[in-house]
């Protein structure tokens, strides 16, 4: 489990910068204490969400703006490589490079040793399986070694970017967060996932990574199933999916406990949702939510192990938007931290 976040802010996932020194300033400046790094999707294809992953794995074949797995070829050799790098814990050759991942290499060039933790995302082995096709337009995930290959190269690249993080900047704490919105599809019988897969998966990256290592669905889920996985951090859209979650409210509570933290995704990143709400009006339905939860649980314990953020990334606003967007998050923490934490 990663420090008690004390109810600070941070971010999600994307932004819509296209210049990567222009959104680490950002982020820098709004979330100082709790910054993130974020990915640039509109710098390119590769920068989006999978694609940004994809660099080391076996088959993979882009193609038409998709991805693909190369099925018609024998990838035996790069697939055992996998599996030996990661009993080997050789994470070396799972790197990040500009192409795929532009802020995150400008932010290695930033001295933070005054940030108490600075968080990545990296897409984890469900979305990354299930958007991922062979030959037969069927995705890889439903292949039960290549999805337990996809988990342990997923888990080789987190292991990588939380070292570089940690020798790069100076951090004291890093957080890993799988980005996770196919798990909406847990109890789907249109798109059954396997939850012992998602568990074996899970198990793998959670024995490599050092730090902390949390899961972002921005969707309704098994919740029970997600929080019993143990995450660092468990990050929902609060905004759209709070009724839902708190369902599970004697689950949320035990995770809380021991020490468990959630990223209460109350701001909304759709500007569509944003932009008819306010400072106050988000204020209060955060109040809402710590009001029945803290019926369950002491004040300080939910205050001690929750964050503050946008629901999801910011992709589809201008940067005026996404810095109000985050200002947003920002001053609701600060308002929480002053009122009620000290």
């Amino acid at each position: 489990m990663i420090s008690p976040p004390h109810s600070r802010a941070t971010g999600i996932g994307s932004l819509p910068n296209v210049d990567p020194h222009e959104a680490c300033g950002d982020v820098l400046e709004i979330f100082p204490s709790f910054p993130y790094i974020p990915s640039l999707p509109r710098r390119g294809l590769l920068e989006r969400i999978v694609f940004n992953d994809s660099e080391q794995l076996p088959g993979r074949i882009i193609r038409d703006e998709r991805l693909f797995f190369d099925s018609a070829s024998d990838n035996t050799a790069a697939m055992e490589q996998v599996y030996m790098d990661y009993v080997e814990r050789n994470f070396a050759p799972y790197g990040m490079h500009t192409e795929y991942s532009s802020a995150f290499i400008e932010m290695m060039k930033r001295k933070l040793p005054d940030t108490s933790i600075l968080k990545f995302q990296i897409t984890g082995p469900v979305t990354f399986g299930m958007q991922v096709v062979d030959e037969a337009k069927r995705p890889i995930y439903f292949d039960t070694q290549l999805a337990d290959v996809l988990g342990k190269m997923l888990a080789l690249k987190a292991r990588w970017c939380e070292a570089e993080m940690q020798e790069k900047t100076g951090v004291k704490e890093t957080l890993i967060v799988l980005d996770e919105p196919y798990l909406a599809s847990l109890g789907s019988s249109v798109v059954p996932i396997d939850r012992e897969t998602v568990k074996a998966n899970w198990e793998d990256a959670a024995a490599l990574v050092e730090g902390g290592l949390g899961i972002h669905c921005c969707s309704n889920t098994d919740w029970d199933f997600i929080l019993g996985l143990n995450p660092s951090v468990v990050s929902l859209d609060a905004y759209t999916t709070a009724k839902e979650f708190l369902l599970y409210a004697d689950t949320i509570v035990a995770y809380m406990e021991r020490g468990g933290v959630v990223a209460w995704g109350i701001v909304p990143s759709d500007p569509q949702l944003f932009t008819p709400e306010t400072t106050d009006s988000l204020y209060n339905r955060y109040l809402g939510i710590r009001t029945q939860l803290c019926s369950r649980m002491p004040e300080a314990l939910f205050d001690a192990q929750s964050l503050i953020t946008p629901s999801c990334g910011i992709r589809f606003a201008e940067r005026p938007m996404a810095r109000a967007i985050m200002q947003a998050a920002a001053e609701i923490s600060e308002r929480i931290r002053q009122n009620y934490t000290g």
